[in-house]
């Protein structure tokens, strides 16, 4: 009901608005003195421009907006509605002069031209300054009311780096919200052409070499990176000025997660670890992956895990018919289920416990189903883990993608999706080797199926279960030391949205038998994550919290590469993806080698194992033994850069 009463209120002063400049154009037209023809002429059209600029704003849009964010596109189209219209006067008022002799009553429509013109200025004055003052007097009265109902609140001292489009919205948004108790007390900018600006009441105060001055001089409390989409490199060199200070610093978040285009003051959060490795901000191509996905049966294996679960929200959103989420871990599979069902409730969803290595379960889930769509995530990822444990890699990683494989051909899907590892490339590991195997079965499924299978490669993915960051963030929470296995070890990182944007968007380009590789950007040290996570946490990395250096673990290696050195890779229509060229193992080697494995599902001797799998994967070589690296402790003053 009050939204109701303020829409009409809105709606009679545009009305007053409208009469009042119609009325003052005469009067400013005529100096005052309205001769009684033209008063006339105003007193006939009047009807007749109220309806027509009416309509206009509502056409428009006018009055949908929130009056509250009158920002250039509102203005935009209040001057569209504004400038249709009185296009519209001047069409009339010349058809008005040259009928006026056949219908004389059109004479009333003749005025001056200087009259239409003076009303549009005044119009579009009007519609906008209303809105304008509307809004600055709410904003005076809410901060006037949060001062005194909480006088004894203090507010933070805001520093905003970045005068952009998107500092621009912080700052408009900090004015409009009082109750979120921030005060914004300048930008900071490296244009020099914006120094000394002041944008939306907040001043250019310098640039980043004048940071440290402008945080001691204005007693900052908080700074905002209000730069959107900040590359890693920008965001860690405001982060170097801002370490020694003592300041909160926290970011905007991109623009692919900003809703309806605006900058929400809730979403700034602190800077993390995915801001300062990651990359260029991949968002999904819809003219590859809207087609791919958009009214079809999807089915989802490992649904339950960081990146099965991730590839579900994704695929959620492009509006599938049905969405199967298949998972053997009860508790996961509850929750990517409820939190699904949440977020789109219009969606067929259906929540499948099941363990891919139960092909008789696997094979009612397709009969039931019947997908057009496979994505395949379930798998053992866990290296050391599955050194020990080399049976339960062989009967996951192989039989399992073997099984799901199989029934995808056997009911006639359209695409079969493997998510494989960079760890499958030149294997040191069991899980590697394992890996790699199931790309060999998914390719040697393509030269006989009309399923159009594929394969997905990339490297790690921040924050995923198990993965170093997690452990790294519980060890800091702890006190240190934060463990790391050696000062060299390097590893490809990805966000996991990211990752999963570009399996969907490669599984869109295949024809069959390919093996995609993802552009993973350049290997970070894991060293240089420990005190990347150090610093983010207010600490200083060797001083409050130890990084100490335990060793290789068996399986593990200090490189890892995404493809092979005899492996061409071609590029595809996506700047991101490209495809492993690499010629095909005969069917009847894997078939052997597979008989070989099978027999080896229970087995817990690793030799056995890596003996059978040689046997497909030649470039496999023996897990590294643990080794110890030549310090053990990590010395703040031994770095020379990172």
């Amino acid at each position: 009901m009050r939204r109701i009463t303020a829409r009409t209120g809105q709606y009679s002063l545009d009305l007053l608005v409208i009469i009042g400049a119609f009325f003052v154009a005469f009067l400013v037209r005529f100096d005052g003195d309205l001769p009684h023809q033209m008063f006339k002429r105003s007193i006939f059209l009047l009807p007749y421009v109220v309806i027509l600029k009416a309509g206009a704003l509502v056409y428009f849009g006018v009055h949908n907006f929130a009056w509250r964010y009158v920002g250039l596109k509102e203005v935009q189209r209040i001057a569209s509605a504004t400038l249709s219209a009185t296009s519209v006067l001047v069409v009339l008022r010349f058809l008005s002069a040259a009928l006026r002799d056949q219908i004389p009553q059109l004479q009333y429509g003749i005025v001056p031209l200087g009259v239409i013109a003076i009303d549009a200025l005044l119009m579009f004055l009007g519609i906008t300054g209303v809105r304008v003052v509307r809004r600055l007097l709410v904003e005076r009265a809410s901060r006037h009311h949060y001062q005194q109902s909480r006088p004894d609140t203090e507010t933070s001292r805001i520093l905003l780096v970045g005068a952009g489009s998107a500092g621009v919205q912080v700052a408009r948004q900090i004015s409009q919200r009082p109750d979120m108790g921030m005060n914004a007390m300048g930008f900071i900018d490296e244009a020099l052409v914006k120094q000394g600006q002041v944008l939306h009441g907040v001043k250019v105060l310098g640039t980043m070499d004048d940071l440290p001055g402008v945080v001691e001089q204005y007693e900052i409390d908080e700074v905002v990176i209000t730069i959107a989409n900040a590359s890693r490199t920008e965001i860690r060199r405001i982060l170097s000025f801002c370490d020694p200070l003592s300041v909160n610093t926290k970011i905007i978040p991109g623009l692919h997660e900003i809703l309806d285009g605006r900058v929400e003051l809730s979403r700034i959060r602190q800077v993390s670890i995915d801001d300062l490795l990651g990359r260029d901000t991949v968002s999904l191509d819809m003219e590859i992956a809207g087609p791919f996905v958009a009214g079809r049966r999807l089915l989802v294996t490992g649904a339950g895990g960081s990146i099965g679960s991730e590839l579900c929200r994704q695929l959620a959103r492009l509006k599938p018919e049905t969405l199967v989420l298949v998972e053997r871990a009860e508790p996961s599979l509850f929750m990517i289920d409820r939190e699904l069902r949440q977020l789109h409730p219009n969606l067929h969803l259906v929540a499948a416990v099941c363990d891919v290595c139960d092909g008789e379960r696997v094979d009612d889930l397709f009969a039931t189903h019947r997908p057009h769509v496979v994505f395949h995530a379930a798998a053992h990822k866990h290296v050391p883990l599955m050194e020990d444990n080399p049976g339960e890699a062989i009967k996951n990683n192989i039989f399992g993608t073997q099984t799901v494989a199989r029934a995808a051909d056997k009911h006639a899907a359209g695409s079969f999706v493997m998510v494989s590892t960079d760890k499958a490339v030149n294997p040191t590991s069991v899980m590697g080797a394992t890996k790699r195997v199931a790309e060999l079965i998914v390719q040697d499924l393509a030269k006989t199926s009309s399923t159009r299978y594929v394969a997905v490669r990339f490297g790690n993915v921040l924050g995923s279960a198990g993965s170093v960051i997690p452990i790294f963030k519980e060890q800091i929470a702890q006190g240190g030391p934060v463990t790391v296995t050696h000062p060299e070890m390097r590893r490809y990182f990805m966000t996991i949205p990211e990752a999963s944007q570009l399996v969907v968007q490669a599984g869109a380009l295949g024809r069959g038998g390919e093996i995609f590789v993802l552009d993973m950007g350049e290997p970070v040290r894991i060293v240089d994550l420990a005190k990347d996570l150090i610093h983010l946490s207010g600490l200083e990395p060797g001083t409050d919290i130890k990084i100490e250096f335990n060793g290789i673990r068996p399986g593990e290696k200090l490189f890892e590469e995404l493809s092979f050195h005899r492996e061409n890779m071609e590029k595809t229509r996506h700047p991101k993806i490209f495809i492993g060229q690499l010629a095909p193992l005969p069917g009847a080697q894997i078939s052997d080698g597979l008989a070989s494995l099978h027999g080896l599902r229970s087995a817990s001797s690793r030799a056995d194992v890596l003996g059978a799998l040689m046997a497909l994967v030649p470039e496999l070589q023996e897990p590294a033994e643990s080794t110890q690296p030549s310090k053990t402790v990590y010395e703040p003053e031994s770095e020379t850069g990172t």
